[in-house]
């Protein structure tokens, strides 16, 4: 039996990814597949570092996070980014050396998977056109099935808001991985286990101790990322009805 864990959305927290890891470790997958946005974060050399160092093949797909920081790296901004958000892209992107440039450089931004039993799985950051639509477990399916219509693949497995489901749209399954270091909802870090069948996964760890290593990061807004992605996120609900004003229609 293959197994395949999917990590999404780990935005440098560390702290949180080494819990996951601990999890995937124990459940004895055969490969990893990052779903984008390693970066930004307050941790994020390390956390690169981090997944570079497992003994299991890994496989990344870009984010937006890690696309605006790499184009920060390069010198340039992008508007899309908030300039409230600008200074933490560029402080990531001092923080990375040449050779994780060349990484981030190098991911693809979709990812096809064959897993026995399961079938293929297309992997993608936000949905298969871009990885910045924004859809959820409640966004109607009308809109969204022009963006799933071509799909040729058993499972979508797509990230970018922070929230776990397992919803169809048209023919396809589509199943949000949630966040491992940036959650909406309960405290933890959220990832997906693909094998018999589709495993949703929440991991606990010293949110407490987590707290305290992001504080004494150099990162921009440490102690607000702590805070609020650490030790209270924002309630599921809240996020369902602010997405719900940027989603796809």
């Amino acid at each position: 039996m293959t197994r395949v864990a999917a990590l999404y959305d780990i935005h440098g927290n560390l702290p949180a990814l080494e819990a996951v890891l601990a999890d995937v470790g124990a459940a004895g997958v055969d490969e990893i597949i990052v779903g984008g946005d390693v970066v930004p974060g307050p941790m994020p050399r390390e956390t690169l570092a981090a997944l570079r160092e497992l003994d299991v093949p890994v496989r990344h797909v870009m984010g937006n996070g890690d696309r605006e920081v790499l184009a920060s790296r390069r010198g340039v901004e992008s508007t899309a980014v908030p300039e409230a958000f600008r200074e933490a892209m560029r402080w990531n992107a001092r923080q990375l050396r040449d050779e994780d440039e060349q990484r981030l450089a190098s991911w693809p931004a979709t990812l096809t998977v064959s897993i026995p039993g399961i079938g293929d799985v297309l992997f993608c950051h936000a949905t298969p056109r871009n990885d910045t639509d924004i859809f959820t477990r409640e966004t109607p399916e009308a809109p969204l099935l022009k963006l799933f219509a071509g799909v040729d693949a058993s499972i979508v497995v797509c990230g970018h808001t922070h929230m776990p489901f397992d919803r169809v749209v048209g023919a396809t399954r589509v199943v949000n991985a949630g966040s491992v270091g940036m959650p909406f909802g309960d405290p933890g870090a959220y990832w997906l286990l693909l094998g018999t069948g589709v495993d949703l996964r929440r991991t606990e760890y010293d949110l407490a101790t987590a707290a305290d290593r992001i504080g004494k990061t150099g990162y921009p807004g440490a102690a607000e990322f702590a805070a609020r992605h650490v030790l209270q996120p924002p309630a599921a609900a809240d996020m369902l009805s602010a997405f719900a004003k940027a989603e796809i229609k």
